[in-house]
């Protein structure tokens, strides 16, 4: 099978790092937030209340706090990350689903399927020869044909890695377990497999004059 050219792109506005950092996490971070204060929110502002119990305002906090990121990222760089846009599109639609029929079920599936279907979307690539993750980080580093290729690769693994484990953590623990894992376990094992890839980056990096 012939891998495409490295796919790097040039020409995007970019943010600071910690900016793209908070737009990211900062909707996640709420959701968390108004799950574990959900009771206090609800008893400060009675009105909240038509929302049901704490999971359901936190998805309704996720669902705006989602459009908010989005919006301030287009607003700085007129585009749309791909990632985080497929993302929040499925947040909006199981978000919806969970607060009309009061169902935390849909919102606890939004990571399966967004993690499935990054996952199959990145390894679908490589099958048809394109290596498809250097598109979606831009240009926020450079590497050869073969660099991508390894990346995308492991990264497709670890989509899959993701949506396994939180089909058994939403499956088999209380709602409140869960919104803690996505917070406190997927993120750390996420920059831990980030920071595992350094090393392959690093081989397969271009030179500016390349």
């Amino acid at each position: 099978m012939e891998l495409e050219h490295a796919p790097n792109e040039k020409g995007h506005k970019e943010i600071s790092p910690l900016l793209k950092l908070a737009l990211e996490l900062g909707p996640l971070l709420i959701f968390f937030a108004a799950n574990s204060k959900g009771e206090r929110i609800i008893e400060m502002f009675p009105a909240l209340s038509v929302v049901g119990q704490p999971i359901f305002l936190a998805t309704a906090a996720f669902m705006v706090a989602i459009v908010i990121s989005l919006g301030v990222s287009y607003s700085l760089t007129r585009q749309l990350p791909i990632m985080p846009l497929v993302s929040g599109i499925i947040v909006l639609v199981f978000g919806g689903l969970t607060l009309y029929l009061q169902n935390d079920t849909f919102i606890k599936m939004k990571p399966t399927i967004v993690n499935a279907l990054f996952g199959s979307i990145l390894l679908g690539g490589l099958f048809f020869g394109r290596s498809l993750l250097g598109y979606v980080f831009d240009s926020a580093f450079k590497l050869d044909a073969k660099g991508w290729y390894k990346l995308t690769l492991r990264w497709g693994i670890f989509f899959f890695v993701l949506a396994i484990i939180n089909e058994v953590v939403w499956r088999n623990f209380s709602s409140d377990f869960w919104v803690n894992f996505k917070v406190f376990g997927v993120m750390p094992i996420t920059m831990v497999f980030t920071i595992l890839q350094l090393p392959l980056i690093q081989k397969h990096s271009l030179s500016e004059n390349n």
